[in-house]
Protein backbone atom coordinates (compact mmCIF):
# COMPACT_ATOMS: atom_id res chain seq x y z
CA UNK A 1 0.00 0.00 0.00
CA UNK A 2 1.53 2.83 -1.09
CA UNK A 3 1.53 6.77 0.81
CA UNK A 4 1.32 4.90 4.07
CA UNK A 5 3.13 7.00 7.30
CA UNK A 6 4.61 5.79 9.94
CA UNK A 7 4.92 8.53 12.85
CA UNK A 8 5.77 8.56 16.20
CA UNK A 9 2.48 8.73 18.97
CA UNK A 10 2.92 11.34 21.22
CA UNK A 11 0.22 12.86 24.13
CA UNK A 12 -0.88 15.00 22.05
CA UNK A 13 -2.81 11.78 20.36
CA UNK A 14 -3.94 9.72 22.97
CA UNK A 15 -7.25 9.75 22.22
CA UNK A 16 -6.15 8.52 18.99
CA UNK A 17 -4.52 5.96 20.56
CA UNK A 18 -7.17 4.12 23.07
CA UNK A 19 -9.48 3.80 20.16
CA UNK A 20 -6.95 2.13 18.01
CA UNK A 21 -5.85 0.38 20.37
CA UNK A 22 -9.47 -0.86 21.45
CA UNK A 23 -10.98 -1.39 18.28
CA UNK A 24 -7.90 -3.26 16.92
CA UNK A 25 -7.58 -5.29 20.25
CA UNK A 26 -11.46 -5.88 19.93
CA UNK A 27 -11.58 -7.04 16.35
CA UNK A 28 -8.11 -9.33 16.89
CA UNK A 29 -9.98 -11.57 20.03
CA UNK A 30 -13.27 -10.53 20.59
CA UNK A 31 -14.72 -13.95 19.15
CA UNK A 32 -12.40 -16.03 20.70
CA UNK A 33 -13.06 -14.26 24.57
CA UNK A 34 -15.96 -13.44 26.56
CA UNK A 35 -17.69 -10.56 26.37
CA UNK A 36 -17.25 -9.80 29.85
CA UNK A 37 -13.36 -10.21 29.58
CA UNK A 38 -12.48 -8.22 26.67
CA UNK A 39 -14.99 -5.01 28.12
CA UNK A 40 -12.21 -5.57 31.59
CA UNK A 41 -9.15 -5.59 29.60
CA UNK A 42 -10.40 -2.70 27.26
CA UNK A 43 -11.09 -0.38 29.75
CA UNK A 44 -8.11 -1.39 31.80
CA UNK A 45 -5.28 -2.17 29.01
CA UNK A 46 -6.03 0.64 27.12
CA UNK A 47 -7.32 3.40 30.06
CA UNK A 48 -6.03 7.54 29.61
CA UNK A 49 -4.06 7.10 32.93
CA UNK A 50 -2.33 3.64 31.34
CA UNK A 51 -1.86 5.18 28.12
CA UNK A 52 -0.45 8.71 29.19
CA UNK A 53 2.24 6.55 31.90
CA UNK A 54 3.07 4.50 28.48
CA UNK A 55 3.60 7.35 26.51
CA UNK A 56 5.68 9.39 29.17
CA UNK A 57 7.89 6.31 29.56
CA UNK A 58 11.13 7.00 27.82
CA UNK A 59 12.30 3.43 27.12
CA UNK A 60 8.49 3.02 25.57
CA UNK A 61 7.66 4.30 22.08
CA UNK A 62 4.19 4.09 19.74
CA UNK A 63 4.24 4.56 16.14
CA UNK A 64 0.70 5.14 14.04
CA UNK A 65 0.44 3.84 10.34
CA UNK A 66 -1.42 6.71 8.76
CA UNK A 67 -2.94 6.58 5.42
CA UNK A 68 -4.00 9.95 4.36
CA UNK A 69 -5.84 11.39 7.65
CA UNK A 70 -6.68 8.21 9.13
CA UNK A 71 -4.72 5.84 11.66
CA UNK A 72 -4.73 2.22 10.50
CA UNK A 73 -2.48 0.41 13.20
CA UNK A 74 -0.01 1.06 15.05
CA UNK A 75 3.14 -0.79 16.37
CA UNK A 76 4.96 -0.68 20.81
CA UNK A 77 8.18 -1.36 21.30
CA UNK A 78 9.74 -1.38 24.96
CA UNK A 79 13.40 -1.32 25.88
CA UNK A 80 15.49 -2.00 29.19
CA UNK A 81 13.37 -1.86 32.33
CA UNK A 82 9.98 -1.36 30.00
CA UNK A 83 10.12 -5.01 28.72
CA UNK A 84 6.97 -6.82 29.99
CA UNK A 85 9.37 -9.93 30.59
CA UNK A 86 12.83 -10.31 30.01
CA UNK A 87 14.17 -7.00 30.56
CA UNK A 88 17.56 -6.92 28.90
CA UNK A 89 19.34 -4.18 27.77
CA UNK A 90 20.74 -5.67 25.00
CA UNK A 91 17.17 -6.31 23.72
CA UNK A 92 14.13 -5.36 21.69
CA UNK A 93 10.30 -5.83 22.73
CA UNK A 94 8.27 -5.42 20.04
CA UNK A 95 5.15 -5.33 22.35
CA UNK A 96 2.28 -4.52 20.18
CA UNK A 97 1.56 -4.84 16.28
CA UNK A 98 -2.25 -4.09 15.67
CA UNK A 99 -3.76 -3.85 11.96
CA UNK A 100 -7.53 -2.96 11.66
CA UNK A 101 -9.27 -5.47 9.63
CA UNK A 102 -10.22 -3.66 7.28
CA UNK A 103 -6.07 -3.28 6.38
CA UNK A 104 -5.18 -6.85 6.84
CA UNK A 105 -3.02 -8.54 3.73
CA UNK A 106 -2.18 -5.01 2.38
CA UNK A 107 1.33 -4.67 4.07
CA UNK A 108 0.56 -2.17 7.12
CA UNK A 109 2.09 -4.65 9.91
CA UNK A 110 5.02 -5.41 7.23
CA UNK A 111 5.43 -1.87 7.50
CA UNK A 112 5.10 -1.69 11.27
CA UNK A 113 7.38 -4.16 11.65
CA UNK A 114 10.04 -3.02 9.36
CA UNK A 115 9.80 0.30 11.60
CA UNK A 116 10.54 -2.03 14.67
CA UNK A 117 13.72 -3.44 12.99
CA UNK A 118 14.90 -0.34 12.10
CA UNK A 119 14.87 0.90 15.53
CA UNK A 120 16.11 -2.47 16.62
CA UNK A 121 19.21 -1.80 14.59
CA UNK A 122 20.08 1.67 15.22
CA UNK A 123 20.00 0.88 19.20
CA UNK A 124 22.31 -1.83 18.54
CA UNK A 125 20.21 -4.42 20.31
CA UNK A 126 21.31 -8.37 19.83
CA UNK A 127 17.69 -9.32 19.49
CA UNK A 128 14.11 -9.10 19.23
CA UNK A 129 11.51 -10.59 21.28
CA UNK A 130 7.08 -10.62 21.84
CA UNK A 131 5.05 -12.39 22.74
CA UNK A 132 2.00 -13.61 20.64
CA UNK A 133 -1.04 -15.63 21.88
CA UNK A 134 -1.10 -19.30 20.66
CA UNK A 135 -4.45 -19.13 18.87
CA UNK A 136 -3.70 -16.10 16.73
CA UNK A 137 -1.90 -18.08 14.21
CA UNK A 138 -2.13 -15.39 11.69
CA UNK A 139 0.21 -13.31 14.06
CA UNK A 140 2.29 -16.16 14.86
CA UNK A 141 2.67 -17.23 10.75
CA UNK A 142 3.71 -13.65 10.22
CA UNK A 143 6.03 -13.37 13.19
CA UNK A 144 7.73 -16.91 11.45
CA UNK A 145 8.20 -15.45 8.16
CA UNK A 146 9.95 -12.85 9.74
CA UNK A 147 12.41 -15.27 10.97
CA UNK A 148 11.34 -15.47 14.64
CA UNK A 149 11.00 -18.51 16.76
CA UNK A 150 9.58 -19.47 19.55
CA UNK A 151 11.81 -20.15 22.85
CA UNK A 152 9.49 -20.15 25.78
CA UNK A 153 6.26 -19.23 27.14
CA UNK A 154 4.47 -17.36 29.59
CA UNK A 155 0.80 -16.70 31.08
CA UNK A 156 -1.42 -13.66 29.66
CA UNK A 157 -4.46 -12.44 31.77
CA UNK A 158 -7.22 -11.71 30.04
CA UNK A 159 -9.93 -11.03 32.72
CA UNK A 160 -11.05 -13.76 34.55
CA UNK A 161 -9.07 -16.43 32.08
CA UNK A 162 -5.48 -17.28 31.81
CA UNK A 163 -3.91 -17.58 28.17
CA UNK A 164 -1.04 -19.16 27.13
CA UNK A 165 1.61 -16.83 25.04
CA UNK A 166 4.26 -17.82 22.80
CA UNK A 167 7.84 -16.05 23.37
CA UNK A 168 9.38 -15.95 20.09
CA UNK A 169 12.63 -14.26 19.15
CA UNK A 170 14.85 -13.06 16.02
CA UNK A 171 18.55 -12.78 16.92
CA UNK A 172 19.88 -9.96 15.02
CA UNK A 173 23.50 -10.65 15.83
CA UNK A 174 25.92 -12.95 18.11
CA UNK A 175 25.95 -12.53 21.59
CA UNK A 176 29.28 -11.29 23.09
CA UNK A 177 31.31 -13.95 24.69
Amino acid sequence: MENIQIKRVTLSHIALLQKIGRQTFHETFSSENTEENMKKYLEEGFSIDKLTTELKNEFSAFYFAILGEKVIGYLKLNMGPSQTEIQDQNALEIERIYVLQDFYGKKVGQLLFEKAMRIAHEKNVNYVWLGVWEKNLRAIRFYQKNGFVEFDRHIFSLGDEEQTDLMMKLELKEKNR
